[in-house]
Formats: C-alpha cells, structure tokens, sequence
C-alpha cells in the first residue's frame, strides 16, 4: 500500500474510535500491537567469528532470538527466558548459556563493547520482568488492581454516560438542523410558491391579452382574406381581360401584318405601274422631241420655197404634226394625271396605316404599363402557355407569307415595312426610274422634196423619287 492509501486507512480507523479516552486508545493499541511478531524487539548486528556482522540478536519479552540480515521476522534460532541459564560477556564476547546441559552454550561477538553491555542490560530487564510475571501479586498489588479495576469500570460508566449525553446532544442538534432547515426549506418553498402564484396570475393577464390579441388578428386575417379572395377574383377577372385584350392585339396585329403585306403588294404593283407609265411618257417625251428637231429640221433645209408655198406648207405641216401631236400630249396628261392620283392615293392610304399603326403602338404600350405590376405579371406567367404568348421576333403567318411571296416567281424585293414604326419605312428606300442609255436615232424627212438623215442624241431623263 502507498503511504495515501495509508493515510486515508488511519484517517478512517481514526474517526472510527471518536470519543475514545486517550489512555483506553492507548491500551487497545498496546493490547493489538503486542499481537505482532516484531513488537518490542531490539536488534543488535552480531557475528559469530571475530570482525564479521552477518546476523542480528534480537532481545524482547519473549526471550533472546537470532535473525538473518533479510528476514527480521522469523528468527533462526530461539533462547526463551526460562530456557536461558546465565548471559555473560567480556569485551565484545557475549555468551549465552542455556540450562539443559545437552545444549552448548551461544558465543558470539559483538562490534564495541558498549553494545555488549547495552545487550546485557537489557536481557536483565526483560528477565525481571518475566520473573515478575510469574510471581503471586501481594494483597496490597491485589487491591489496588481491583481499585484500579473498579476506576476503570466507573471511568468507562462515565464515559459512557458522557458519550450518551454527548450521542443524545448531537442528534438534539441534528434535529434542530434538520427542523432548521425543513423550515427554510418551507419558506423557501412558500416563497416560490408565491412567485409561482404570481407569475401565473401575470401569465394569465397576458395570456388573457394575448388571446384577445390572437382573436382581433384572426378577424383582420379573416378580412384580409376576405379582401385577398376579392382582389384575386378581381384580378383573376383582369388577367381575363388582359387575355381577351391580348388576343385582342394580337389579331389586330395579325390584321395590321396582313394589311401591311397588302400595303406592300400594293406598292410594288404600283412601282410596276408606274414605272411602266414612265416609260410610257419617256417615250411620248422623245416623240414629242423628235417632232420638234423634225419642224427645226424643215425650217432650216427650206428657205427658197416661196412665202405661200411655205405658208400653206407650214400650215398643212402645222395641222398635220398638232394632229400628229394632239394623241401624244393628252397621252402625256393622262399619265401625269394618273401618276398624280396614284401619289396622293397613297399618301393617303400611307397616312392612314401610319395612323393605324400609331393606335396599335399606345394600345401595346398601355399594356405593358399594366402587366408590370407584380401580381399580375405572376399571374399572367401562370395563365398564358407559351404558345399564346406573342412572339417578339414577329408573327410565323407573316415569314409564311414572305416565302409564299417569294417563291411565287416574283422578282420585285420585299421591301420590309414596320408594323411598330410609322410608314414609310425609316429606311427611306427609293423608287427610281434608271437612266435611259444614250442612243442615236434616226430621222426621215417627210416632205417629198428631199430625204435627209441627221443623227440626234437624246440625253437621260429621270423622274422625280417616289419612296415608300
């Protein structure tokens, strides 16, 4: 065992023999220590020749021993006091002398001298001792063993009466502790009671408040949903009406496509006319102008003719050429007239698509405004599929008609028109009529007189831009 082990173990007996008197402690010590093998022994370092300490004598109330340096405790050999005869020494010679002569006497050597007599006196001691207790105790011994005896048995009546008193003050105490604290414990539990009672009552209050609280909420949440269920219906209602006004725009949209590739069917039918009219009045322009060299023609290659002859000439040519030129100048009329009617015609028509489609540009933008609000926009996200959804990269119908257009055989371009923008196109694309190549032509001279060839050129005409 450890020296803690130790110390706890002494402490534990310790507190065991509480309210023990210290000469009763004593004794009880004395009476379980006697009990050892080792009690009250005194060893002295011996030899058994000169200069050699290899066992030790030990001496006690027993009698004399002899140990080995390694074992203290079970002797080798053993001299009783009623065995022994006489001890005596000399110097460092020591010699033990038992009383049965078959056995020889014990000599050994001790270190000093000193330790030889100490060894001496202290056999005498023990040897008294053991005399004595052996010995009949005298009457005077006798009694005053008994009243020794008798003090003993009245000290321990008196302890124990003390020890009663003393059990009897410890468990009052005990109990006036306990009392005490049963009656904090009281206290402190009608204390916490008191807390409780008031803390329940306050939860109570507020609890009381909270349900009226809960209760107004649930009304307002009740109106709220009231209220929700009538702004969805209304919205509901609205996201109808948005896609009725959706489908709506999109069918005037469809029409305003369709209208527009009209528009421009129309307008590259037109070009074509007008073009071909152009040409009509080129012509009915180079007619006229080679009428006119014609008459410069005859003015300068008849001078000798005489003034008559050249009067009724002049005046037969003159008739004949306004005869002659009377078909071309009204065709001229007739084809500016025509031209005219068809600009302002589309003008007009232009105008009025322009306007159209201004309508349809306010309309779609105001539809915009009011599907950016977020509930209706949600809702709109969650009504329209894709595929009512309008496509912002133009309607399929319209390419369809492109490509019918196109493959039609028609080598006129689709010039593209807006159906956002106002007409015409931004663009600005122009009609023009190409320039005429330069050529020559010939002139024959119709008056029967002479024939004369004379080569004319006629430079490029172009007509005013038409853009659409």
């Amino acid at each position: 065992m450890t020296s803690e082990m130790w110390q706890d173990k002494i402490t534990a007996w310790y507190a065991e023999h509480r309210g023990i008197a210290r000469d009763e402690a004593e004794m009880n010590y004395l009476k379980i220590a006697q009990d050892l093998d080792m009690y009250g022994m005194n060893y002295f370092p011996i030899s058994q020749a000169k200069n050699d300490a290899d066992i030790l004598l030990g001496v006690n109330a027993k009698g004399i021993h002899i140990y080995s340096r390694e074992n203290k405790i079970s002797p080798l050999k053993s001299f009783k006091w009623d065995e022994i005869k006489n001890i005596s020494y000399n110097e460092k010679k020591l010699k033990i002398t038992p009383i049965d002569k078959k056995h020889d006497a014990f000599k050994f050597y001790s270190s000093e001298h000193k330790v030889n007599k100490l060894i001496l006196h202290l056999c005498i001691g023990n040897h008294d001792l053991f005399l004595t207790k052996r010995k009949v105790d005298s009457i005077e011994i006798q009694q005053m063993k008994n009243q020794a005896k008798e003090e003993k048995a009245r000290k321990k009546m008196e302890h124990q009466r003390l020890a009663m008193e003393k059990q009897l003050r410890e468990e009052a105490e005990r109990e006036k502790e306990e009392l005490e604290r049963r009656l904090f414990q009281l206290e402190d539990e009608a204390r916490q009671a008191n807390e409780a009672l008031l803390r329940s009552n306050e939860a109570a209050e507020l609890m009381a408040e909270k349900a009226q609280i809960a209760e107004e909420e649930a009304k307002l949440l009740a109106r709220n949903a009231v209220e929700a269920r009538q702004e969805m219906q209304h919205l509901e209602r609205a996201v109808m009406k948005s896609k009725e006004e959706m489908r709506q725009m999109e069918q005037k949209m469809r029409d305003a496509d369709r209208v527009t590739v009209k528009l421009i069917n129309e307008t590259e039918r037109r070009a074509k006319e007008v073009e071909v009219l152009e040409q009509e009045l080129q012509k009915a322009r180079e007619n006229k102008q080679r009428k006119q060299s014609l008459l410069d023609l005859g003015t300068a290659v008849l001078p000798v003719i005489s003034k008559r002859s050249l009067l009724e000439t002049s005046e037969g040519f003159s008739d004949s050429k306004l005869l002659r030129q009377d078909p071309p100048e009204a065709d001229f009329k007739r084809l500016s007239l025509e031209i005219e009617k068809e600009r302002l015609d589309y003008i007009q028509k232009s105008m009025q698509l322009e306007k159209q489609l201004t309508e349809l540009k306010l309309e779609i933008q105001t539809l915009k405004k009011e599907d950016r609000t977020p509930s209706v926009l949600s809702l709109w996200n969650g009504t329209f599929s894709p595929q009512n959804k309008p496509n912002r990269n133009g309607s399929n119908w319209m390419l369809a008609d492109e490509q019918v257009f196109r493959g039609s055989g028609n080598t006129s371009p689709l010039y593209p028109v807006s159906t956002v923008r106002s007409c015409p196109d931004p663009d600005r694309r122009y009609y023009s009529t190409p320039s005429q190549p330069v050529h020559t032509m010939m002139f024959s001279n119709s008056l029967g007189r002479r024939t004369e060839r004379s080569a004319r050129q006629v430079g490029p005409y172009e007509l005013d831009v038409i853009y659409i």
